[in-house]
């Protein structure tokens, strides 16, 4: 796919820039930023950044006495800049700066000045280690933190009580995280379950395993208890992981990222949502192909129907793709005779809604109802958006196969980070939403830990409800009964 310059919202240099650094032409060389202009003067009084080098970003988002960066800037470059430079050395890139401009290794210091630069830095500081508390599980973050606020320290006594407290809540957020990725862990080691052999039992009185009528006879309360997974997965998932997922190589040195050279991607939450998304779907396939009677089947459809409607209803977009992937999976879409007993009409407005056709146009148009809705909510539950998660990552996919990071010149296409960070960052205010239904455990324990079919299971279990209907479908059973229950 050829690589462009992206179009978008565009953060303005400092005035003290020169204009040409934003849209440079190849080879062009930048104009050094003057003393005492530059970031000192307010960011939207320059031309909007379509481009820079990397050193002039960096510039941009070094605060001094008299000018911070705009809020939408630091994250953007929070986001991307880790595609060219490792945190660890953009942190201390950034001190080196703050060090050289506030002459702060020179004593004695200038308390005035100091005292002016000093909750602007902190001000930096605690953005980061809120917005990417990940970043800092490298002890060398913690040690640039430290290192620049003992620096500034000694003009007032309130910037070591800023910095424990900075530590304190950076620490419980890491704790926070580390609990989080060893539940979805575990999780995942109990949701892996798989018993194709439970099919031998499918016309054998009692039940082998519970069924979801069992556990949940109301559509709602299962919408509500499908939600509560998907925001606590989504709860976990740092912004980071979003520019991780798509790490390429540098095309001018043929190098592999620098961020990510020597260490592994970290996209640990980002997988794991993507594997609940297919263990719902294969739920509720094997849910369906369970039950031996075809009246049976056609009410477990029809719960889904509903269970689904009530997804789509508080804005859980994600569980209600899941759901109608499920339900479309071929040996549950073969089931003709039991979808003949189902109601159905229902589950074609669903499927219209989430049609694919205009690249997902009737989706994304109600996803931007409930983005509306959910700005100008009174209520908790109106305030839920939960996009559908395959979708958004395909987005992002698109935009960064399409746009180049670097222009030939070697300058970052800001540009494309702009429309990066517009994405991510809706995302994020979405997932930060808590869950204002009432947990139950007995449904959610369930959902994470009842054993599923695998695929050919799955066919297995349908061509034992409803016959094959030629050929093809006969020798795949004959070959099924061999495999999974050791039959001929």
């Amino acid at each position: 796919m050829p690589q462009t310059v992206c179009s978008g919202t565009m953060f303005t240099t400092p005035s003290g820039f020169s204009p040409h650094l934003a849209c440079a032409d190849p080879g062009e060389e930048e104009e050094a930023p003057q003393e005492g202009s530059g970031p000192g003067a307010c960011l939207a009084d320059g031309p909007p950044i379509t481009s820079a080098s990397l050193d002039t970003l960096i510039q941009n988002l070094v605060p001094t006495a008299d000018y911070y960066p705009e809020k939408a800037y630091v994250f953007t470059f929070l986001l991307s800049a880790r595609l060219f430079i490792p945190p660890p050395e953009l942190l201390a890139r950034v001190c080196e700066l703050c060090i050289k401009q506030q002459q702060l290794d020179q004593s004695p210091l200038d308390t005035a000045k100091v005292r002016k630069f000093g909750p602007k830095i902190l001000q930096l500081l605690t953005e980061w280690t809120e917005t990417f508390p990940s970043d800092f599980r490298d002890e060398k973050m913690v040690g640039h933190l430290k290192d620049i606020i003992h620096r500034i320290a000694p003009c007032d006594e309130a910037y070591w009580k800023t910095l424990n407290q900075v530590l304190q809540k950076l620490s419980q957020r890491l704790a926070l995280m580390s609990q989080g990725e060893e539940s979805i862990v575990k999780v995942s080691l109990n949701a892996s379950s798989i018993s194709d052999k439970l099919v031998a039992f499918k016309t054998k009185p009692p039940p082998i395993q519970k069924d979801i009528l069992s556990i949940c006879t109301d559509p709602y309360t299962l919408a509500q208890q499908l939600t509560h997974v998907e925001l606590e997965h989504l709860s976990h998932i740092g912004p980071e992981e979003f520019v991780q997922a798509f790490v390429q190589k540098d095309p001018l040195d043929g190098t592999q990222q620098p961020c990510f050279s020597d260490q592994k991607k970290k996209t640990t939450n980002l997988e794991a949502y993507v594997r609940w998304f297919n263990r719902l779907c294969y739920l509720v396939a094997t849910e369906i192909c369970m039950p031996a009677k075809k009246k049976q089947r056609a009410q477990v459809i029809e719960f889904f129907i509903d269970v689904a409607r009530e997804c789509f209803n508080i804005g859980n977009f994600n569980s209600l793709m899941a759901i109608i992937s499920g339900m479309n999976m071929s040996p549950v879409s073969r089931l003709k005779k039991t979808w003949g007993k189902a109601k159905t009409a229902k589950f074609f407005i669903l499927e219209h809604q989430m049609d694919p056709t205009g690249n997902f146009y009737n989706y994304r148009t109600a996803l931007r109802g409930a983005a509306h809705r959910s700005q100008t909510a009174n209520s908790n539950r109106e305030r839920i958006v939960i996009p559908f998660f395959s979708l958004l990552i395909k987005d992002i996919y698109f935009l960064n196969e399409g746009c180049a990071n670097r222009l030939p010149n070697g300058h970052v296409n800001f540009e494309k980070f702009v429309e990066l960070a517009r994405q991510v960052g809706e995302f994020m205010t979405w997932k930060q939403m808590e869950c204002p239904f009432e947990e139950d455990r007995a449904i959610l324990h369930y959902l994470h830990t009842v054993p599923i079919f695998s695929e050919d299971g799955l066919y297995l279990a349908s061509y034992e409800s409803e016959s094959p209907e030629n050929q093809v479908e006969k020798d795949r059973w004959k070959a099924l009964r061999s495999n999974v229950l050791g039959k001929t």
